[in-house]
């Protein structure tokens, strides 16, 4: 069965803002907006951006693999190109990485290339790639 494209809707403090980073940095396609809100295609899946002017980051995060993982945190996962390129494009750009791009599990089941940081509002965004996508699931 082909994958259905998800929804997540999450705050931003600033709708131009969120347009820069997911629209430009990212190169999400924008659909419809409104003074309150704005739709952008994430790799096929419907993300949406609401206006919240007092929105925060949490701060709570889970040990993974000798990182501290932000907690929530939303993202695709990737073909393992795409994620080397992304991460590239990222890097060249400045992002401030939370979790800087690495290959966590190396060598055990469930290997994959993964990245953290955060948009302008503080959502955690995590980018992953599996050298096996057969392993996503994987649990031994």
């Amino acid at each position: 069965m082909p994958l259905q494209p998800f929804h997540l809707a999450f705050p931003v403090h600033d709708l131009a803002a969120a347009r820069a980073f997911y629209g430009g940095l990212l190169g999400c396609p924008e659909g419809r907006s409104s003074d309150q809100w704005i739709d952008f295609d994430l790799r096929g899946h419907q993300i949406v951006a609401h206006l919240d002017p007092a929105a925060k980051p949490v701060g709570i995060t889970n040990p993974v693999d000798g990182h501290d993982v932000p907690v929530p945190h939303f993202g695709v996962v990737l073909d393992w190109d795409d994620w080397h390129a992304l991460a590239a494009r990222l890097a060249a750009a400045g992002v401030d990485f939370g979790i800087a791009p690495h290959i966590r599990f190396q060598g055990q089941v469930g290997e994959q290339a993964t990245m953290f940081f955060r948009d302008p509002s503080g959502n955690a965004l995590e980018f992953k790639a599996f050298r096996d996508l057969g392993q996503l699931f994987a649990s031994a």
